[in-house]
């Protein structure tokens, strides 16, 4: 048997070498295009799933065609005392809605404290500071002989004031008893489904002459959901 000479040993492993080294590069650019299909494909499932938090979403809902992209139908208001789970329902009041998601997105509620604490009557988050408009939230309807039952009235019934601030703020007002003298001041557009209890330590909050808390209670984040 002849005997094979250095040079072509050495181009014998040079062949042998090539196709390592492409399959090395060939498994590389595969594993690079199945990372950016997952993030991609994450991406989307958490867009269109779960809303997050009001500062990792910049969409104006109000002007979505509902039949096309579907609104958020839940918040989750975060709070010093825990978190508060409300349905919202936008097919009964569209524009107050519409407010509360652009309000969410823009993080006007982080921060925001319930500066009056009323038992068996509501709890309210409002930016605005006026003791002297607690007497209108106090002074309940004395020619109502009749307690509405309707569902805008019962406890746990989230709603903002009809009453509009210089600065257009938007509050939030969570009943914590059935009422049948506010319909005049307050748009109802959801309702507690979790956090009752949160609610109800809320309102066990000690309070002073104006129903304002003496231990501040704030919201911390909204976050949108458009499925619990």
């Amino acid at each position: 048997m002849g005997r094979i000479k250095p040079q072509a040993l050495l181009l014998q492993s040079k062949k042998k070498k090539g196709p390592r080294r492409f399959s090395i590069l060939a498994i590389a650019l595969i594993l690079i295009a199945v990372v950016l299909v997952v993030f991609v494909y994450t991406s989307y499932r958490l867009k269109f799933q779960s809303l997050g938090s009001s500062s990792e979403v910049q969409r104006d809902f109000s002007e979505i065609d509902p039949k096309k992209v579907q609104p958020p139908k839940y918040a989750v208001v975060s709070t010093s005392k825990g978190s508060i789970t409300v349905e919202l329902f936008r097919e009964g009041s569209p524009e107050v809605v519409d407010k509360f998601i652009q309000s969410c997105l823009k993080g006007r509620f982080k921060g925001m404290l319930f500066n009056q604490v009323i038992k068996n009557f509501m709890i309210h988050g409002t930016s605005a500071n006026r003791p002297e408009s607690t007497e209108d939230w106090t002074s309940k309807g004395k020619h109502n002989h009749q307690l509405d039952t309707s569902l805008k009235h019962e406890a746990f019934m989230l709603g903002t004031s009809k009453a509009k601030d210089a600065g257009g703020n938007f509050d939030l007002i969570i009943t914590t008893a059935p009422l049948s003298d506010l319909s005049e001041k307050i748009n109802v557009f959801g309702r507690v489904v979790k956090g009752e209890d949160v609610v109800q330590e809320i309102e066990e909050a000690d309070t002073d002459e104006h129903f304002k808390p003496t231990s501040p209670i704030q919201i911390i984040d909204t976050t949108l959901k458009l499925r619990l």
